[in-house]
């Protein structure tokens, strides 16, 4: 691991137990016991700080859906387990930043999230063929859209209860 991989995974850690919305490179510094001035040399700015993370934490997922396909039997299986790992408190901070940088890709730095959905589509063409669903594009990126609009539900206040019921709800319309 280079000192930027060490460093990155310093700041993850930090952010996974202390948050990270609204926090200055200063303080994200002072909290991974590093100095403001080697964030900037490693990553020239907090956007591209965050970018970072949220690339990070993007790879993790598409590791782990890759491994929960291995392991799921069934589309509803995968989909099941992929919501509860993407959805578990512990994960939030991070859906949180991964909005944040949507956000300022939206408002033109496209730069900080080039890839925002082709990744996330190549692993999921993967992981329905291993779970004998059809491949359709369409309705991969139609379900990376869903997920994603019910992480921001979440994120944002929605009950709980309520966000999974919608999911659930998903899931069963793709069974019909």
């Amino acid at each position: 691991m280079n000192a930027r991989q060490k460093l990155l995974a310093a700041v993850i850690d930090h952010a996974a137990g202390h948050g990270f919305a609204g926090k200055s490179l200063r303080e994200i510094a002072a909290g991974t016991g590093t100095s403001h001035r080697m964030l900037l040399y490693h990553f020239e700015s907090r956007e591209g700080l965050i970018a970072a993370i949220v690339s990070d934490m993007e790879r993790r997922q598409h590791e782990l859906l890759v491994a929960l396909a291995a392991e799921a039997r069934t589309p509803r299986e995968l989909m099941a387990a992929l919501w509860t790992e993407l959805s578990e408190p512990r994960m939030l901070p991070f859906v949180r930043l991964f909005f944040e940088v949507v956000g300022l890709a939206a408002g033109g730095r496209r730069h900080l999230l080039p890839d925002l959905t082709d990744a996330w589509l190549d692993h999921a063409m993967k992981a329905a063929t291993a779970v004998g669903m059809e491949a359709d594009p369409a309705l991969l990126r139609a379900g990376v859209a869903v997920t994603r609009g019910l992480l921001l539900d979440l994120v944002a206040g929605a009950d709980r209860r309520a966000v999974d019921a919608a999911h659930e709800a998903f899931i069963a319309a793709l069974e019909r």
